[in-house]
């Protein structure tokens, strides 16, 4: 290809070379190496640095969309925690409105508990009390009929004017208690 563009060139440059190139101010054979030059360099440039440009070019790109895949990637992860989190926190809640529902369930029944026992206890207290008082009145009354008794025994005995053996004195109690009775 180079041979073609030279013999063309060249071949120009004889029939026109005084003409075209010294109407425009350009020197033909400067024009041709620069030319050649430039070719070279781009043949170098195609060689070596293009692949070399094109696959850190290509390495870049796959790492941007590595990165891009991953991000979205990432991104789903995240939105997943972030509804799990919310379901956990849901759970989390219910679990502790049920915690607070028994235990104030729990705490009801407890202070019926106590009331049903402190009354259970008065109860008893009040029939411990009855019991205790009708032991008094018994004993106080078998107290009132022993002194009874002896004092019903020295009025006779004051009346009668002579000292009455048991057997006389239990019968004149009990006469005068049966006749106290009717």
């Amino acid at each position: 290809m180079y041979h073609f563009v030279t013999a063309a060139v060249t071949h120009e440059n004889a029939e026109h070379s005084v003409g075209l190139f010294q109407a425009l101010g350009l020197n033909g054979t400067l024009l041709i190496e620069n030319t050649l030059a430039f070719l070279v360099f781009v043949a170098v440039l195609a060689k070596f640095v293009y692949p070399a440009l094109m696959k850190a070019v290509d390495a870049r790109r796959e790492a941007i969309e590595t990165g891009l895949r991953e991000a979205k990637e990432s991104h789903k992860a995240a939105e997943k925690a972030q509804s799990q989190v919310a379901e956990v926190l849901e759970a989390a809640r219910k679990d502790a409105d049920d915690i607070i529902a028994r235990s104030h369930q729990e705490a009801t029944l407890m202070v019926a508990e106590a009331e049903e026992k402190a009354k259970s206890r008065a109860e008893q207290i009040v029939a411990d009390a009855r019991q205790q008082l009708d032991n008094d009145v018994r004993k106080a009354r078998e107290a009132l009929k022993r002194d009874t008794v002896e004092l019903v025994a020295l009025a006779t005995e004051r009346v009668i004017g002579e000292k009455l053996d048991d057997k006389k004195d239990a019968a004149l109690v009990k006469k005068a208690l049966a006749g106290e009775k009717a």
